[in-house]
């Protein structure tokens, strides 16, 4: 720790060539690329995995050059999701005192890498940018595509009917009146399909005043990891009719949290509203922070 503490330092100070714009340094200015952490330096970098180039981790601000002040979670779904490392917040400061003016700090991974000039220096998935240097996500619209979910379809899409797709606007009445649109997006979870599972009257679960209890199971892909229990699932919200939200009502009983994938990229959860005794139908909205809205309408008896 004290090594690394040290290099930080010099690295703060200049002293060192090898750390420029927050990565390592292929010789000429620019970030080192690399393909895995092993090519980077062992003590305070680690390879980013879709930047490809040698980020410096940090523990505080304090600890980056600054080229990359932000010291954040790198996130994804890899191995290293939790790791923080130094990140990016403007071309310029990438740039520092450099005349040249190669590098851009990347809109897709928040770390500074050197400008693209065609899409073979950009990762799968991605295509480049000319005019900005910037490489940014390939549009997969209207590709074919197996089963549901993100499938091969680029992030924020879904596959509908074998075809890449945006997910369908929402129109319902809970996302009109909903004030908080700015909380949506495409980089976080990415609700995909929900399904109306049951109704019934359940007074221990419900109450009496609102008595019956519906079931609604929503299903959703993510770039970062889903929590081990629903209890940890903070930032999933159900939206009522006016447009109000809350935290969505998820059973701890078995069966209604269930997270799969290799990088547990995949949920499904079954969302619990309790509704007068004599209603028929239900309008629902939902959706993660930075993720998607989706409406749902349940008919039942």
């Amino acid at each position: 720790m004290q090594l690394r503490k040290m290099m930080l330092m010099l690295t703060a100070l200049g002293a060192m060539s090898g750390f420029m714009a927050g990565c390592g340094d292929d010789g000429n200015g620019g970030p080192a690329s690399c393909t895995s952490n092993d090519e980077c330096d062992t003590e305070t970098e680690i390879c980013h995995p879709t930047a490809n180039v040698c980020v410096q981790t940090c523990d505080a601000a304090a600890d980056c050059p600054d080229t990359a002040k932000v010291c954040a979670t790198l996130g994804g779904t890899g191995p290293d999701a939790a790791t923080k490392i130094c990140q990016c917040s403007t071309n310029e400061l990438c740039n520092g005192d450099s005349e040249t003016a190669d590098l851009v700090c990347s809109d897709l991974d928040n770390v500074c890498v050197t400008k693209c000039t065609a899409d073979a220096d950009c990762g799968e998935g991605r295509a480049c940018d000319e005019a900005s240097g910037q490489c940014e996500e390939e549009d997969t619209t209207g590709d074919t595509c197996t089963g549901e979910g993100l499938s091969t379809c680029s992030y924020g899409q879904i596959c509908t009917s074998g075809a890449c797709a945006a997910p369908p606007a929402p129109t319902c009445q809970n996302y009109t009146q909903f004030p908080n649109k700015s909380d949506l997006g495409t980089t976080g979870p990415i609700i995909y399909k929900t399904e109306f599972v049951s109704a019934t009257t359940d007074t221990n679960f419900c109450g009496t005043s609102a008595p019956k209890r519906l079931r609604i199971r929503v299903s959703a892909y993510s770039n970062t990891p889903f929590p081990q229990t629903s209890a940890e699932l903070s930032s999933f919200f159900y939206v009522r009719t006016n447009g109000t939200s809350q935290n969505a009502s998820i059973s701890s009983s078995s069966g209604n949290y269930n997270v799969t994938g290799t990088n547990r990229d995949q949920a499904e959860i079954i969302v619990n509203l309790c509704v007068d005794a004599s209603s028929t139908t239900n309008s629902a909205g939902f959706f993660f922070r930075n993720g998607n809205f989706v409406c749902h309408q349940s008919n039942y008896q």
